[in-house]
């Protein structure tokens, strides 16, 4: 793609490539080229992700957002990829200058936006408890050892050292998470629980009040 004609027809072949062939593709990506294609492409890919994430609630498929956040995310997704996609691969230049990367900042940005094709999917994965993003967590450390390798020419042993460990950490923080929130919920489920036996009881209690002050009424009616 020229850096001042965005072939937006070729970004569904991009991504198909991405997905399908990561090796081949990340290691013939232009390295330089500016930052338009990367970030639309990446812009794209957020939008369509809203899209999936929209879907998947509409359908009851997903619990933990409403319809209308969810519709809103087809919006606010694009938005926050394209900020945080020039944070997220500054955090990514760093670290694969520690692994020895002899790459720009540009290109460490490339891959990052590149990589944005598997959101959809894995926001497509995230309909499965725990599994859905253990699997999401693998694909996704896979895709940055073969970025580390093919584009940035680190050693295998050590790519899988240091985003496996990253991906380790990331899941056990997702575990946590998900038992935390496991634990709120069936907390709230005892404690809706017990409040609508106290409400029972009070309404038993009231009814057979109002009861025993009818009947002294009656009684009070009768002595007069």
């Amino acid at each position: 793609m020229g850096r001042n004609d965005i072939d937006f027809a070729s970004m569904p072949q991009i991504a198909l490539k991405v997905i399908t062939s990561p090796a081949a593709f990340f290691r013939e990506m232009p390295k330089t080229g500016g930052f338009s294609d990367p970030l639309l492409f990446m812009v794209i890919m957020g939008g369509l992700s809203g899209i999936v994430q929209a879907v998947v609630t509409i359908l009851g498929l997903k619990a933990g957002f409403s319809v209308g956040m969810a519709i809103l995310s087809i919006v606010l997704l694009p938005i926050l990829f394209g900020i945080f996609g020039f944070i997220g691969a500054a955090i990514l230049f760093f670290i694969w200058k520690f692994m020895g990367s002899q790459e720009s900042y540009e290109t460490s940005y490339r891959c990052l936006a590149y990589l944005c094709a598997l959101t959809p999917l894995t926001t497509l994965l995230g309909i499965i408890p725990y599994a859905g993003s253990l699997l999401s967590i693998i694909l996704i450390v896979y895709f940055y050892v073969v970025m580390s390798v093919e584009t940035h020419k680190v050693a295998s042993q050590r790519a899988w050292l240091v985003f496996g460990t990253l991906g380790l950490i990331v899941f056990l923080l997702n575990m946590g998470a998900g038992l935390t929130q496991l634990r709120i919920d069936r907390e709230k489920a005892r404690y809706e629980k017990q409040l609508e036996e106290t409400t029972r009881e009070m309404r038993k209690s009231v009814e057979e009040t109002r009861k025993e002050l009818e009947g002294l009424r009656k009684q009070l009616e009768e002595k007069e």
